[in-house]
């Protein structure tokens, strides 16, 4: 099986650009290790602080995320970091071309159970008109995005990563301790018979939604004439690695919980680049009626529904929204 380096210079990508990806991965094979060795390693269970997010931190989150921010910030590739769990930008090495921002841990909700959990990254080019430890390096459209990737911790370590062109699927192979090529180009069937969305949720949800779900659920006798099932993992690299892998629809709409909060999903750091996972290998990914990669953010923790997955069963979601 081809390795990681050796792909990503067959798809042209620089010797400079490939030591940052690294850079990266090393990161998530320590907390693959820890993750592996579960209460071994003393890292489940809750903190007594809370993130940005006003969310209970996992000690696990705070490992991965002091780890990622340690060996980012020895890069000299990277001018700038940030993270879901940082209330601001950490300025790095001064000119470098690179900023990188991350969910050091997704579905933390899944740490004590042994669920799926995972970590979610994005590279974007460095701007030269703001300040390196500026929040305005990161107000940039996910469609600038020069890779997106992310490391699903399950029974197999699995690496999905875009540097612009196919989505792969690498495998860590604990033999050597390298991410091997599995899968050398993902691709999203068009229709699906699999949705996921948290039902507990139902009850704020607007409309719109609920017709569609209401559809989904009446399956053959309904609108949409054909069974659906319903899949949640409660870790959006779960629910996405399993849309990359065999189809279906993924959706966090906003709705009329918290109106502070109408949505929960955060652009930077889960939905663009979930959105560039998904569309370089076939899918849609929007948010209400706007793709996601089109977004202009104008907050680094900023919220948005998210939409995405199988790109005929997305136009029949979207046409909810537009009726």
């Amino acid at each position: 099986m081809k390795r990681l380096i050796p792909t990503l210079k067959a798809d042209g990508v620089s010797i400079e650009f490939i030591m940052l990806i690294r850079t990266i991965l090393a990161a998530s094979k320590e907390i693959a290790f820890r993750v592996s060795q579960g209460e071994l390693s003393g890292i489940l269970g809750s903190t007594l602080d809370e993130n940005i997010q006003g969310e209970t931190q996992k000690k696990l989150d705070v490992l991965s995320n002091q780890l990622i921010k340690d060996i980012l910030l020895g890069d000299d590739q990277v001018r700038a970091i940030a993270s879901e769990e940082e209330d601001d930008v950490v300025a790095g090495t001064p000119g470098a071309p690179y900023i990188v921002a991350f969910d050091p841990l997704d579905g933390s909700s899944n740490i004590d159970i042994n669920g799926q959990i995972g970590t979610i990254f994005t590279i974007l080019p460095a701007r030269d008109d703001v300040a390196d430890d500026s929040p305005l390096q990161f107000q940039q459209p996910g469609k600038n995005q020069v890779c997106a990737g992310y490391v699903l911790y399950g029974p197999a370590t699995m690496l999905v990563l875009t540097t612009g062109g196919p989505t792969r699927c690498y495998t860590l192979d604990l033999t050597h301790g390298g991410y091997l090529l599995t899968q050398p180009e993902m691709n999203v069937p068009q229709d699906t018979q699999e949705f996921a969305i948290n039902m507990a949720n139902s009850r704020f949800w607007f409309d719109e939604t609920t017709r569609y779900v209401n559809d989904l659920i009446l399956g053959e006798e309904g609108p949409l004439g054909k069974r659906y099932n319903m899949r949640w993992n409660a870790a959006m690299v779960g629910d996405i690695h399993r849309v990359l892998t065999r189809g279906g629809i993924f959706m966090y709409p906003g709705d009329s919980r918290d109106p502070k909060k109408p949505a929960k999903l955060r652009l930077l750091y889960e939905a663009n680049p979930m959105a560039m996972l998904l569309e370089n290998a076939g899918a849609k990914a929007y948010a209400g009626k706007q793709r996601i990669l089109d977004i202009q953010p104008d907050d680094l923790h900023q919220r948005v529904p998210v939409l995405m997955g199988s790109a005929n069963e997305v136009d029949v979601c979207l046409s909810y929204y537009s009726e």
